[in-house]
């Protein structure tokens, strides 16, 4: 068997470390090696780690376990010289329940020392529409929500019925286990740290003292906000346990695909089709953008896949202190369902263009001078 490190070894401190110390040491350990933050080969070992951190933290953040560590050692705080903690049940996960929640926010004592649960998060998916990413928006959402329930006031106990104190742990939601030289607190496992009983439960919420009901939610969509992004709303998430406080709301924001633009970063990208005459001969052309229309030059001679770039007509993003440009990708179009004396005039067109040589195709002679050398 593996000899056990030293518990300050473990955390990295000195042995006349203060508690802040201590716990400061924790929290920056539990976060680098916590399973959530580790995926793939490395999750093994974080989670080898991270239980050896907690374990070493249990023991150095306790008073009475801390001097019995440093007279005996780790002989000292054994769990297998506990007497009488036959009944210990939970496993992992109740013996490090304060710590992990010290650090998480998950679990903390209460009035009259219960165990309190914060709620847990809630996550929701909105979608948006590009315009209202750009500009920002105040929408409302129907969300579920627990109330308290009108049948028993709350109680969980059936009307005519009353709460009873947990008998196990006399109301205080913890029971003491004796572990080696000294006692730890844990969770009552009868009554799960609320500290009362109900034998006749409420026929409506089912004991919960809660029911689930939706509740229209306001927020605000701030201007130039992205896709993926997440807005949080505090206190929207579950309620808490024993008087815990509640979770937070996430909402995650999915642009609509848009008909025209389409987003990268604060910068747009649209694709613009003009005539065949607009490109050979130029002109100005009508082009939309968020804030509205712009006027666009098209030099003569323009090919399809043309770039102009429109300085400031993109979307200003959340940490931007100016809007991106809009670029324009140019699309020749072919003449389509043409009529007689249109096609005659188009090979007069063509005619009178070969006349002239390659100065009025350069690419189409660039072209053919390329697959020359391929063959070659």
């Amino acid at each position: 068997m593996a000899t056990k490190r030293d518990f300050y070894e473990v955390l990295g401190v000195p042995k006349n470390a203060s508690e802040e110390d201590i716990k400061k040491a924790y929290r920056k350990l539990a976060m680098k090696y916590h399973p959530d933050r580790n995926q793939g080969d490395a999750a093994k070992e974080a989670e080898v780690k991270f239980k050896e951190v907690k374990e070493a933290y249990e023991m150095l953040s306790d008073g009475q376990k801390r001097a019995a560590y440093d007279q005996y050692g780790h002989a000292g705080v054994d769990p297998n010289m506990r007497g009488g903690a036959e009944g210990f049940a939970g496993g992992f996960a109740d013996a490090f329940g304060d710590i992990f929640g010290d650090i998480f926010g998950q679990a903390r004592r209460g009035a009259g020392g219960r165990q309190v649960y914060r709620g847990n998060d809630l996550s929701y998916a909105m979608e948006i529409t590009l315009e209202d990413a750009a500009n920002g928006k105040n929408a409302e959402l129907r969300i579920p929500s627990w109330e308290e329930c009108d049948t028993c006031s709350g109680t969980g106990a059936k009307p005519g019925t009353s709460v009873k104190t947990c008998g196990t742990c006399q109301g205080s939601g913890v029971v003491q286990m004796r572990q080696g030289f000294f006692s730890v607190q844990q969770t009552c496992p009868h009554c799960r740290g609320s500290g009362k009983t109900i034998t006749d439960p409420c026929g409506t919420c089912h004991g919960q003292g809660k029911v689930k009901r939706q509740k229209t939610l306001e927020v605000k969509i701030p201007a130039g906000i992205d896709d993926g992004m997440r807005i949080r709303s505090a206190g929207n998430g579950e309620p808490g346990t024993n008087g815990g406080p509640p979770g937070d709301l996430f909402i995650e924001i999915r642009t609509k695909k848009h008909e025209i633009f389409e987003r990268d970063g604060d910068d747009l990208h649209c694709q613009v089709p003009i005539s065949i005459t607009t490109a050979a001969l130029g002109g100005e052309i009508r082009v939309p953008t968020l804030q509205g229309e712009a006027a666009l030059d098209i030099p003569e001679g323009t090919q399809t896949g043309k770039q102009f770039r429109l300085r400031g007509k993109g979307i200003k993003g959340l940490r931007s202190s100016f809007p991106g440009d809009l670029y324009c990708h140019i699309v020749v179009e072919t003449p389509v369902k043409l009529t007689e004396h249109q096609r005659k005039l188009l090979k007069e067109l063509g005619e009178s263009l070969k006349k002239g040589g390659n100065k009025h195709s350069p690419n189409e002679d660039t072209w053919t001078d390329k697959l020359k050398r391929f063959f070659t």
